[in-house]
């Protein structure tokens, strides 16, 4: 706690050790701790996620241990069960429903969560639905290389991203190396298609449900997924503020790939039903093709699609390049300070390796007045390991 930086009258205390991957807490009406590990770590690290109870001085009591579909990014508790989103590398994202007990019941199955980016974020609205966000399974909707040393692409090789609506392509296709076949060659892969699949001007896309890169909904006893909106990344938080507003924390494009994107940051979204918020071919309402965006040596960045459902809206905040802005929620507390404000969890980053990092980012609690997009640093991780 000493290495953790907090404004003057806040302090830092040790809730549990000894965790692994620990991802997201919640409470029940009790007021008693829970906190779940997600199962999985890129770099194909594979173990039981786990659902556990956090009391003052007692080691970790399990609800849940379940089976390696990791990783689990999120939990919710909402009148007498827990709501989990499963990321789904092994057997496709889910979202499960969980008594106290430890009894499971899947209300969403088969989502698009085998890439590089899985199914996030679950909690309850105030209309009494259920949101979940889903990540994309590529980095700008490309399969390639990258997505092989993820490693999912020898998983499911026909694996690729969704789009939520139909969809014309410009044909564009990047020619990697075929790392799948022993007998090697090169491929031209095109978008929203298989590696190796090619792609034609005017070529139609149709849209499905569920799809990549798009927060949706299903009632809380389960049903058909509806639509909220897409073109988003990896959506990671979701969060309701006190007004029923919804908002969502995106992760932004990376310098790798067959369509590398450079310098581009997380993005806060004020998120308007219906929307569509640029992936692949925008970034905080500003287009790919503007030079800033190129990596250098790489061929200028186009337009994937051929039209775009809308004009993008502005985010309501931009927040680091690369600091992995994840969880977040709504302070509605006035002893705790700061009401209506949102707090994001930023992951970090250490690694020059992404092409954009000149030095650590992220290991840090933001807060976000979401009414000017001005952000302040609230809590930061100043400890050894970070520098």
């Amino acid at each position: 706690p000493a290495d953790v930086a907090l404004p003057p009258g806040y302090r830092a205390e040790v809730a549990a050790r000894g965790l692994t991957f620990p991802t997201a807490v919640t409470f029940d009406e009790a007021g008693n701790l829970y906190v779940i590990e997600a199962g999985y770590s890129y770099g194909e690290i594979f173990l039981p996620p786990r659902l556990l109870r956090i009391r003052p001085g007692e080691e970790p009591e399990p609800v849940l241990t379940a089976d390696k579909n990791g990783p689990w990014t999120h939990v919710e508790y909402h009148n007498g069960y827990f709501y989990i989103a499963e990321g789904g590398q092994i057997e496709g994202g889910r979202i499960l429903r969980v008594s106290p007990q430890g009894e499971v019941q899947p209300l969403v199955e088969n989502l698009p969560g085998y890439g590089d980016h899985h199914t996030n974020g679950v909690i309850i609205g105030p209309d009494g639905y259920l949101y979940f966000g889903q990540g994309t399974a590529t980095n700008s909707g490309v399969v390639g290389k990258d997505n092989y040393q993820f490693g999912w692409l020898q998983r499911f090789p026909d694996f690729h991203d969704i789009p939520c609506q139909d969809i014309t392509l410009t044909g564009q296709n990047f020619q990697t190396d075929d790392f799948l076949s022993e007998n090697g060659g090169k491929h031209r892969t095109g978008a929203f298609v298989p590696f190796g699949t090619t792609t034609t001007k005017g070529q139609i896309i149709e849209g499905e449900l569920p799809c990549s890169g798009a927060v949706m909904r299903v009632p809380l006893q389960g049903g058909p997924v509806e639509l909220v909106a897409w073109g988003f990344r990896n959506p990671y938080g979701l969060a309701f503020n006190q007004d029923g507003q919804l908002f969502v924390a995106d992760n932004g494009y990376d310098d790798r790939g067959s369509r590398p994107v450079w310098g581009v940051g997380d993005y806060l979204w004020k998120v308007e039903e219906g929307k569509w918020y640029g992936w692949p071919d925008f970034t905080g309402a500003l287009p790919l093709t503007i030079e800033t965006f190129t990596p250098d040596g790489s061929q200028e960045l186009q337009f994937l699609l051929s039209e775009h459902p809308n004009k993008p809206p502005e985010p309501a905040a931009s927040l680091g390049v690369h600091s992995s802005s994840d969880g977040m929620d709504f302070s509605r507390n006035a002893t705790f300070g700061y009401e209506g404000q949102a707090f994001i969890a930023q992951f970090g980053d250490m690694s020059p390796g992404v092409g954009k990092v000149m030095a650590p980012v992220g290991y840090r609690v933001v807060r976000v007045n979401v009414d000017n997009g001005i952000i302040t640093e609230f809590a930061a991780n100043y400890g050894k390991e970070n520098g």
